[in-house]
């Protein structure tokens, strides 16, 4: 039981409307009766951390929540919670799994735990902090929870596609929470990294994500949609676009309604603005730069849609479908 949140875990599917104000209206009534009288019985019986982080495994396992935004298992999911609640992190020492719980540490933990299971939140929503490529990250209800399976080709310096020595202007589109951006400038010290998102409420997110990382000379945030505004071009151009298909909106799991639709929903096929990304990256690019965009399960469609290209689609050891990677000469 390390409460070490699982940094890039394999990404769950992604989903559904905006924002957090569609939370209370999923509350399931048995969800929250079950709940609620689990906990009446925790508060009597138990007492030490370790006691209340195996019955939040055990109730978000009951309860059978989608596990997709940070953690791949309930234990870590509520060890995450209550350490969260505890205001500790997960280095805390061994032996203090052991230690009591005041009444009112007790109650602070269940009401976290009852709005996970319940509302189903998203523990990163709840605990406003998220791991991306083993860096933290501020996150709220405007901006997706950090997930993408880049986070494993940043920490590559995208390598062997990239010469991580020759990268001095990076592109991220979409930036959202600025995680990508973010962990692009740190992977490539030398290189100024441009971020673009068309949502005023997201790059204000991002503007505190990268003032905390001590970036703001290096990251620069833009307001627009795509290319619109920028100048130059890149060595690198890299994107988590939405991609999530119109069919696929209505099957996902009631954790994806908390997330902003604008950032997920992309037309019938999953293309609308993936399309435009592939359709203008190569006047964008320098001439030996790389595209590297996430589409997920809209890799068919992208295929059917561009039959003369030939997409280098990328392998990776910690899971996640659906990265691919075009030199800039294939976009010619």
């Amino acid at each position: 039981m390390s409460g070490r949140p699982a940094s890039d875990a394999p990404p769950g599917p992604e989903g559904l409307p905006a924002g957090g104000a569609m939370g209370a209206s999923m509350a399931n009534p048995g969800d929250a009766a079950r709940f609620d009288a689990a906990a009446a019985e925790a508060g009597r019986e138990l007492r030490t951390l370790r006691d209340f982080v195996r019955f939040g495994a055990t109730r978000l396992a009951a309860a059978n929540v989608f596990l997709g935004h940070g953690t791949d298992d309930p234990v870590d999911e509520a060890a995450a919670l209550a350490l969260h609640a505890l205001g500790l992190d997960h280095t805390l020492p061994t032996e203090l799994w052991a230690a009591r719980l005041t009444e009112s540490e007790r109650r602070a933990l269940l009401a976290l735990l009852r709005r996970r299971v319940v509302e189903r939140v998203p523990t990163p929503y709840l605990t406003r902090r998220a791991r991306f490529a083993g860096l933290d990250f501020y996150v709220d209800e405007r901006v997706l929870v950090p997930r993408s399976p880049i986070a494993e080709c940043i920490e590559a310096g995208f390598e062997p596609w990239l010469d991580p020595g020759r990268v001095s202007r990076v592109l991220e589109i979409g930036t959202g929470s600025g995680c990508i951006a973010i962990a692009c400038a740190h992977a490539f010290p030398e290189a100024l990294v441009d971020a673009v998102d068309i949502c005023a409420d997201a790059l204000e997110v991002a503007r505190r994500n990268v003032e905390a990382h001590g970036l703001a000379d290096r990251v620069h945030l833009l307001e627009g949609d795509l290319f619109a505004g920028l100048e130059g071009r890149y060595d690198l151009l890299v994107s988590n676009p939405p991609y999530v298909d119109r069919d696929a909106l209505a099957g996902m799991p009631a954790e994806y309604l908390h997330e902003p639709r604008h950032a997920l929903a992309a037309g019938e096929d999953g293309l609308d603005v993936v399309r435009r990304i592939v359709a203008g990256a190569g006047a964008r690019l320098e001439p030996d730069g790389l595209l590297v965009v996430e589409v997920g399960a809209s890799r068919p469609a992208l295929e059917a849609a561009f039959p003369e290209i030939a997409f280098t689609w990328l392998e990776l050891a910690r899971g996640g479908e659906g990265v691919f990677a075009l030199r800039a000469d294939q976009l010619a």
